[in-house]
C-alpha cells in the first residue's frame, strides 16, 4: 500500500511539515497585512487631512478649497471641513454608498469631538448606525481657526486590498505545496530507489541467490549501506559454502564411521543418525512395533533404554554408558551431554556393535564342540557296526548287508559334510566361480517352488509365491541361487507347523535398483540370542543336539547361502520373533 511505503511516508511527512509551516506563516501574514493596511489607510487619511488643512488656511473661497481638496484626496474618500460656527462643506466622493455626514454627526461622537475641543488629531474605526457600513475616520484641527478637517472612507476599500493580498498569499502557498509535492516525490524516490533495490536483493538472498549485487549510485550513507549489503552478501555466501562444506564433510565422516552416532535435542528427538545407528533403530522398531520393515511412521522415537540414559544424562549432566540387545545383536552405547553455553541442549550417543566380538567368543567356545559332535556320531556308528561285522555279531547275510548299508550311509554323510566344508572354505577364500546367466525370474522361482509343493501339502502347509507378472530378468548363477532358495524354503517348511504359511516373494525396488527376495514363514521363530550367529558354520539353534529326522542338517546350509549371496554382491539378512515366524531377505543388485 502506498501510505505504508517509504515513498508515501516521506512524501506525507515533508508535505505535512511544509503545510504546517505555510499555515502558520499564512495566518501571521494575513494578520500582519490586515494591520498594515489599516495603519497605511489611517496614515493616508491623516496625511490627506493635513494637506486639506493647509489648503483651507491658504484659500478662503469654498469652491477653490473643494477643487483643491478633490485634487488632494483619494476619489473614494470623503472630506468634511467644519468651521467654528458649526458650518461645514463636504467634498465630492466617487463612493456612491458612502454616507453623508455633517458637523453635528462629528460633534455628537465623543472621540471625534476632541478634535475641536482639544485641538489634536483623532483616528477612529467605527460602524455607521444609519447605513450599517464600517467607516475609518480621521480628523485634524485647522491651524489658526476653530474648525477641523474630517476625512473618512469605507472599510470595504481596505477589505478589498486585504482580499487581494490574501489571494496572493494563498496562491503562493498553493504553488509552494505543488512544488513541495514534486520535490518530496523526487527526493523520496531518489532516497528509496536504492532501498527498493536492497529489498529485492534481500529477497534474492533469502531465496539462496548469493551472487546478487546492489549497484552503488551514490557515495552518501545509502551508498555505504549498499556497499555493506554487498559485503554482507559475499560474506554470507562464503559462510554458507563453508557450512555446506562442513556439513558434507560431517555427513561423509558419519556415514563412513563403523560406529553408530545419534544426535538428540533437549526434547529427546533424534536429529542426526548414521547408517549403523539406523540399523539398531530399525532392529528395535521391528522387535517392539512388530513391523516386518522395521520402520515407524513419522518421527523416530528414542528406544526405551536410550530414553532412560538420556534422562539420566540430562539430570546428572555426565556421560552414561550401557549395553543393550536388539534382534540378537549386542550394542554398547555411550551418551555424552551437549552444552549450549551453560545448559544441556541435547546429547550425542555413540553405538558400537559388539556382536562380532561376542560371536567370536562364542564361536571359539562352540566350534570344537560342533565339529566334534558332527563327526563323532557317524564315526562312532562306523566303528560300532564295523566291529559288529568283524566280531561276527551279524550272523546272517541280511544282517551284514543292513550293517554295511548303515556304514555306507554314514560314510556318505561324512563325505557330504567334508564336501560342504570344502565348498565353504573355497567360498570364504574367494575361489568360487559363478556362471552368470540372464534368467527370467518368474519361471526360475516357479520351478524351485514347484519342487516343494508336495512336501508342503504333506505337512498341510500353504506354500505361497508372489512374483511380478511382467517379464523380468536377473543376471545370476542359476545353480548357486537355486541352492540358496532351496535351502531357505526347505528350512521354512521344516520349521513351520501344520496349517502354517510359507511365502516366497520377489519384488523390484526401483529407488535402490535392487531385487528383493523374501522367504517368510509363520513357524515358531528363532530365539533372539541365536540371530547374530544363524549364518555361522555348524551353528544350530537346538542346544540339545538331538538328531531330529525331520529337522536334520549339518548347520552349514545358511553359511553357504550367505557366501553365495555375497559372491553375487548381495546381502542376506534375517528377522525373527518367537511365535510369529521368520523372514529371510535377500537384496540382489541389478546388474547389466
Amino acid at each position: 500500500m502506498f501510505w505504508r511505503s517509504v515513498v508515501g511516508k516521506l512524501w506525507f511527512t515533508i508535505l505535512f511539515l511544509v503545510c504546517f509551516v505555510l499555515f502558520i506563516l499564512t495566518i501571521l501574514l494575513l494578520e500582519f497585512f490586515e494591520n498594515y493596511h489599516v495603519r497605511e489607510a489611517e496614515k493616508d487619511l491623516l496625511q490627506t487631512a493635513s494637506k486639506v488643512s493647509e489648503v483651507v488656511s491658504q484659500y478662503e473661497e469654498d469652491e477653490l478649497i473643494l477643487s483643491m481638496t478633490d485634487l488632494i484626496k483619494d476619489p473614494s474618500n470623503q472630506v468634511v471641513i467644519t468651521s467654528e460656527e458649526g458650518e461645514s462643506i463636504t467634498s465630492h466622493s466617487e463612493g456612491e454608498t458612502l454616507p453623508y455626514k455633517d458637523y453635528n454627526w462629528f460633534m455628537n461622537d465623543q472621540e471625534l469631538s476632541r478634535v475641536i475641543e482639544d485641538r489634536e488629531d483623532v483616528m477612529k474605526v467605527m460602524e455607521d448606525d444609519s447605513s450599517g457600513m464600517g467607516l475609518m475616520v480621521v480628523g485634524t484641527p485647522l491651524e489658526g481657526q476653530g474648525g477641523a478637517v474630517f476625512v473618512y472612507e469605507s472599510l470595504g476599500t481596505i477589505d478589498e486590498t486585504s482580499e487581494q493580498t490574501t489571494k496572493i498569499i494563498f496562491l503562493a502557498a498553493g504553488i509552494a505545496i505543488i512544488l513541495t509535492t514534486i520535490f518530496a516525490f523526487f527526493l523520496s524516490t531518489r532516497i528509496t530507489s536504492p532501498l527498493i533495490k536492497m529489498r529485492e536483493g534481500a529477497m534474492e538472498l533469502a531465496k539462496g541467490e548469493f551472487h546478487t549485487k546492489i549497484p552503488i549510485l551514490t557515495h552518501d550513507e545509502i551508498g555505504e549501506l549498499a556497499m555493506a549489503f554487498n559485503r554482507m552478501g559475499r560474506q554470507l555466501k562464503y559462510h554458507i559454502n563453508e557450512l555446506n562444506h562442513e556439513k558434507e564433510q560431517l555427513s561423509g565422516i558419519l556415514s563412513s564411521m563403523a560406529d553408530g552416532v545419534l544426535t538428540v535435542n533437549r526434547q529427546g528427538q533424534i536429529l542426526v543418525s548414521n547408517p549403523p545407528a539406523d540399523q539398531y533403530l530399525n532392529a528395535w522398531d521391528y522387535e517392539n512395533k512388530n513391523l516386518s520393515t522395521g520402520k515407524v511412521e513419522g518421527k523416530r522415537d528414542l528406544p526405551d533404554r536410550l530414553r532412560e540414559i538420556f534422562n539420566e544424562v540430562n539430570k546428572s549432566e555426565k556421560e552414561q554408558m550401557t549395553e543393550v540387545t536388539a534382534q540378537g545383536r549386542t550394542w554398547v552405547i555411550i551418551m555424552t551431554p551437549l552444552y549450549d553455553r551453560v545448559k544441556v541442549r541435547g546429547a550425542v550417543a555413540v553405538l558400537r556393535d559388539m556382536t562380532d566380538e561376542r560371536r567370536l567368543d562364542k564361536l571359539r567356545e562352540d566350534f570344537i564342540a560342533n565339529v566334534s559332535h558332527e563327526l563323532r556320531t557317524p564315526i562312532s556308528m562306523l566303528q560300532g557296526y564295523s566291529e559288529a561285522i568283524v566280531d561276527d555279531i551279524a550272523e546272517t547275510k541280511e544282517d551284514k548287508n543292513e550293517l554295511a548299508k548303515i556304514i555306507h550311509d554314514e560314510s556318505l554323510r561324512i563325505g557330504r559334510l567334508v564336501n560342504e566344508l570344502l565348498d565353504l572354505a573355497r567360498m570364504e577364500a574367494g575361489h568360487m566361480n559363478l556362471n552368470i546367466e540372464k534368467i527370467e525370474i518368474q519361471p526360475f522361482v516357479e520351478k524351485i517352488v514347484r519342487k516343494f509343493k508336495g512336501i508342503a501339502q504333506d505337512k498341510d502347509i500353504d506354500l505361497q509365491m508372489n512374483v511380478p507378472n511382467e517379464v523380468s530378468y536377473l543376471n545370476i548363477d542359476p545353480d548357486r541361487m537355486e541352492q540358496v532358495l532351496t535351502n531357505l524354503i526347505d528350512n521354512a517348511i521344516r520349521h513351520t507347523e501344520p496349517e502354517g504359511i510359507v511365502n516366497v516373494k520377489v519384488e523390484y525396488k526401483k529407488e535402490r535398483q535392487t531385487w528383493l527376495v523374501n522367504v517368510s514363514d509363520t513357524g515358531h521363530g528363532i530365539p533372539e540370542e541365536d540371530l547374530p550367529f544363524i549364518f555361522e558354520r555348524f551353528y544350530k539353534a537346538d542346544k540339545s543336539r538331538q538328531r531330529n529326522k525331520e529337522k536334520k542338517g549339518t548347520g552349514l546350509g545358511l553359511a553357504i547361502a550367505k557366501n553365495i549371496v555375497d559372491a553375487h554382491h548381495g546381502v542376506i539378512s534375517v528377522q525373527s520373533k518367537i511365535g510369529l515366524g521368520t523372514t529371510f531377505e535377500i537384496n540382489l543388485p541389478e546388474q547389466e
